[in-house]
C-alpha cells in the first residue's frame, strides 16, 4: 500500500494529537505492508519525520503572528487548499490520511481520524472565529471521506449519531502512551524537581490545556474544599498551555499561589513531561468531555494514581483503575482528591492496577489496526 500521512501536527507545542501523528509516522515507517510513505505536512512533503522539539521556534512566533491577525489568517486559508492540491496532484494511486480531522483537496482515498466533536458539542469553548473554521472544515471532511478513525467508541458512536456517517465505515484505533513513560524512582526525576521547586511524590499533578472544558475551575474548587494543612503539604501543579478563555483560571491559580497551595509551571518541554508524571503523588484530570484522554493513560503508565472524571470516553481509557466522579460534582470529586492523597493502600493498588491497564494500549496496536483500515482501500 502507498500512504501519504499528515505530520503537520508534529510541531511545537506538541499535543496529543501531534504525539498520535509522530506514533503513527513512526509505526508505519516500520510497517511491511506500506510500499511507500510520504510525509506532508503545509504544502510539501517533508524528507524524514522530526519529533517537536521542547521549545518555541521562529515558525512557531510566524504562526502565532498570522494567528493573530484576521485578514493574513483568512488569506491563508483561502490559498491554502489550492496550494495543497498542487503539491498532492498525481499521487491518487496513494490513500491520505489526516489524523488531524482536515482533508486537502485529494483526488485518490481519503481517511481522516475524528478525534472529538468539541468544535460542535462545545463550541463556546473556542474563539468564535476559530469554532467557524473548525466546523467548516470537519464538515467538508465528512462530506469528501472515504473512511473515518476515533480514538474511541465513545466518540465513534457520537460521530455516527452526529453526522448520519454508517458505524461500519468509521472505526474505533485507541491510541496509547509512550515508551518513555513509566515509574521512575527520585534519583531518575531530581534535576526536574529541582528546576521546578517540587518535591517527590508530594504533589497533585494536572496536564493540559488551560481552557474551561478541562472543567479547571472545578477542580480548583473541589481542592479548595481540602484541608489548608493538606492543600499545602501537596499541593496542586499544573502543566499546559494556554488556551482560549484562561484568564479567570490563571487569577484563580495565582491566588491559590499566594495562599501556597498550588503552581502552575507553563508548558513543560516533552523531555521533561515524564518526569513530571513521575514524581506526582496523584494526577487528576476532571475535563467535562474528551475524545480519548491520553495524559490518563501517561499517568498510568508512570505508575502515578488516577483521579479524573467520568465524562465522554474516560471510562474507556480509565478502566476501574482511577477513582471517578461526575464532572459537575465538586464534592464528590473533593472527596475523591482527599483519599486519593490520604489512602496509601488505594494508592498501592491504584498504581499496580494503572499499570496493568495502560499496557493493555500500545501503539504497535495502534498503527496495526490503522493499516486494518488502509486495506479497505489499498
Amino acid at each position: 500500500m502507498n500512504v501519504i500521512l499528515s505530520v503537520e501536527a508534529v510541531r511545537f507545542p506538541l499535543t496529543g494529537i501531534g504525539r498520535y501523528s509522530y506514533e503513527l509516522a513512526r509505526g508505519l515507517l516500520e510497517n511491511d505492508e506500506i510500499d511507500a510513505l510520504k510525509l506532508f505536512s503545509g504544502i510539501r512533503f517533508l524528507p524524514s519525520l522530526t519529533e517537536a522539539g521542547g521549545s518555541s521556534t521562529g515558525l512557531y512566533g510566524l504562526k502565532r503572528f498570522v494567528q493573530g491577525s484576521r485578514l493574513l489568517t483568512a488569506l491563508y486559508q483561502a490559498a491554502n487548499p489550492t496550494l495543497r492540491w498542487l503539491t498532492l496532484r498525481g499521487f491518487s494511486n496513494f490513500i491520505y490520511h489526516s489524523p488531524n480531522f482536515f482533508l486537502p483537496p485529494f483526488s485518490g482515498p481519503k481517511i481522516a481520524t475524528f478525534h472529538d466533536l468539541s468544535a460542535f458539542n462545545w463550541a463556546e469553548c473556542y474563539d468564535p472565529a476559530k469554532a467557524r473554521f473548525l466546523q467548516k472544515g470537519l464538515r467538508n471532511t465528512l462530506d469528501n471521506a472515504d473512511a473515518l478513525i476515533t480514538d474511541s467508541e465513545f466518540t465513534r458512536q457520537e460521530l455516527s449519531a452526529f453526522s448520519g456517517w454508517p458505524l461500519e465505515k468509521i472505526h474505533s484505533v485507541p491510541l496509547a502512551s509512550s515508551p518513555e513513560f513509566y515509574p521512575r524512582a527520585e534519583p531518575e526525576v531530581l534535576p526536574v524537581m529541582e528546576k521546578y521547586r517540587l518535591e517527590y511524590k508530594a504533589y497533585t499533578l494536572y496536564v493540559g490545556t488551560i481552557e474551561p472544558r478541562k472543567n479547571l475551575g472545578r477542580l480548583l474548587d473541589a481542592y479548595g474544599r481540602l484541608p489548608l494543612e493538606l492543600r499545602r503539604r501537596w499541593p496542586l501543579v499544573l502543566s499546559g498551555y494556554k488556551g482560549w478563555q484562561s484568564e479567570e483560571i490563571h487569577r484563580r491559580v495565582r491566588e491559590a499561589e499566594r495562599q501556597g497551595w498550588a503552581k502552575y509551571l507553563g508548558f513543560v518541554p516533552a523531555a521533561e513531561l515524564p518526569m513530571l508524571y513521575s514524581g506526582a503523588r496523584v494526577f487528576v484530570f476532571p475535563s467535562l468531555y474528551e475524545g480519548f484522554g491520553l495524559p490518563v493513560l501517561e499517568a498510568m503508565s508512570s505508575g502515578v494514581p488516577v483521579i479524573c472524571s467520568n465524562s465522554s470516553s474516560l471510562p474507556e481509557v480509565a478502566g476501574g483503575a482511577a477513582l471517578m466522579s461526575e464532572a459537575q460534582d465538586v464534592v464528590g470529586m473533593s472527596e475523591n482528591l482527599e483519599r486519593g492523597l490520604q489512602d496509601d493502600l488505594w494508592q498501592e493498588s491504584a498504581v499496580v492496577e494503572g499499570l496493568e491497564r495502560a499496557r493493555s494500549f500500545s501503539w504497535e496496536a495502534c498503527v496495526r489496526d490503522t493499516v486494518r483500515v488502509y486495506r479497505h482501500f489499498g
